[in-house]
């Protein structure tokens, strides 16, 4: 039987590789769409979770899950040889920047090394990891082709980028619309294919492969861009003695031309703070330097710095110093109601924080403790005592669940509100700063 026939009875089977925040959903949604669906992670630990029917993340349902591994439609491995089993792969490995901001693509790489040993014909490759225009048919395709098979006759390769968004209650893997463009048609139509039996939303086909890619950049920047807008505009509005959130409250009352976005310590989460640079990156190769894009980054990696700057002047008027002052971080995940402490900017905050000699102490309902920089941080208990005793509070995530908002502002000294999470609280408002 043809793989495009496999494809559309749901007889081909799948392998997912990275079992990640966009991996394990889309193995989940595939195997619930009639899919025998292999995932595969070189995390042991995250290979045994699955095989049990343990959950570990927050946008998959747990009984689902669980129900899907004992009736053997979902199973995992690290073994790579097991791809020899599979006539679809999808690669979900992590794409980084390293510290210069240059992608690093060695997850890439090496997963498209090992497909390429125990590739067979008939088979369909997607990558679906965020990267730069190009990275389809200049890194995977040529690594691929290494097996003797040709695209578009003996296999299929196509980019259909991730798009997820942790914590959204409305739009989840399955009913948010699917970008896809492969090497060649038979390409697209393989992976069209695919994604139309999995998903309850629309799928869209592009030209090629570099088009679905830069779709996935352009998503990211408009937000980068616009974040990084009214991050400036809270910059400005603070100066002027102007509540921002006041003015985009009444600004999105326009029906046409504006689009609320919110300012905030700084951007986080593994897509927001990383992707933009992708295209910078590529950008340079012919000949052109994304200024907006870079001046962009630059303001919002300046915010965690200027959250800590306001927290000093308010100290200041408490007749605090900073050296010394004990400040709880008020929540440490990107993100909140979501437990995800990647780019997270309050680990940002801390950093700056602690350079000042302030003595850090942080409460988030979600996370017991992290490490960051070789040092380990210990949530502390939300108590009366606690918060009379710290000097301040700075909020720098909008956890809707887990955070007694008003018991904070009673008792804290002030509270720096960086998210405007307090905003329906009515008493104390003296005490409660904003961003």
């Amino acid at each position: 039987m043809k793989l495009y026939e496999k494809i559309k009875n749901r007889s081909a089977k799948v392998c997912v590789m990275g079992l990640g925040y966009v991996g394990l959903p889309l193995a989940v949604e595939k195997a619930k769409a009639g899919y025998t669906v292999l995932g595969f992670d070189v995390q042991k630990k995250k290979v045994d979770m699955v095989n049990a029917g343990i959950n570990y993340i927050g946008d998959v349902v747990d009984e689902e899950l669980k129900d899907l591994v004992k009736k053997g439609k979902l199973s995992a491995t690290n073994d790579f040889d097991r791809l020899t089993e599979c006539d679809v792969v999808a690669i979900c490995v992590p794409t980084p920047i390293d510290v210069h901001k240059v992608p690093d693509l060695t997850f890439v790489r090496n997963t498209a090394e090992e497909i390429s040993k125990r590739m067979h014909k008939d088979m369909l490759v997607v990558l679906e990891s965020t990267t730069y225009p190009g990275t389809t048919e200049e890194i995977l395709l040529p690594i691929l082709e290494r097996s003797g098979l040709k695209v578009g006759k003996d296999f299929y390769l196509a980019f259909s980028p991730e798009r997820v968004d942790p914590g959204n209650k409305r739009f989840k893997t399955k009913n948010t619309p699917k970008v896809v463009g492969g090497v060649t048609k038979e390409c697209t139509k393989h992976a069209k294919a695919l994604y139309e039996n999995v998903l309850e939303a629309p799928v869209h086909t592009v030209s090629s492969p570099k088009a679905a890619e830069m779709t996935k950049i352009l998503e990211n920047t408009f937000r980068i861009v616009n974040i990084a807008l009214i991050n400036e505009m809270a910059i400005v509005a603070s100066r002027m003695g102007i509540n921002i959130w006041e003015v985009v409250e009444a600004a999105a009352t326009k029906p046409f031309g504006f689009m609320p976005f919110y300012p905030g310590p700084g951007v986080g989460g593994h897509c927001i703070p990383i992707d933009p640079y992708y295209l910078t990156y590529k950008a340079r190769e012919y000949n052109w330097h994304t200024r907006l894009i870079e001046m962009a980054g630059e303001i919002n990696d300046y915010m965690p710095e200027y959250v800590v700057q306001r927290l000093q002047d308010i100290l200041n008027e408490h007749g605090k110093p900073m050296k010394g002052s004990k400040i709880l971080v008020l929540g440490v995940t990107y993100k909140g109601d979501v437990a995800d402490l990647r780019e997270s900017p309050a680990l940002k905050v801390i950093e700056n924080l602690e350079a000042k000699k302030a003595e850090v102490l942080f409460y988030d309902p979600l996370i017991e403790s992290f490490e960051h920089l070789g040092k380990k941080y210990v949530r502390t208990d939300l108590t009366e005592d606690l918060l009379k005793m710290i000097d301040g509070v700075v909020i720098t995530t909008a956890h809707k669940n887990g955070v007694d908002y008003q018991f904070v502002v009673d008792n804290a000294p002030f509270v720096y509100d960086t998210k405007n999470i307090t905003q329906s609280i009515d008493r104390n408002r003296d005490k409660i700063i904003l961003l």
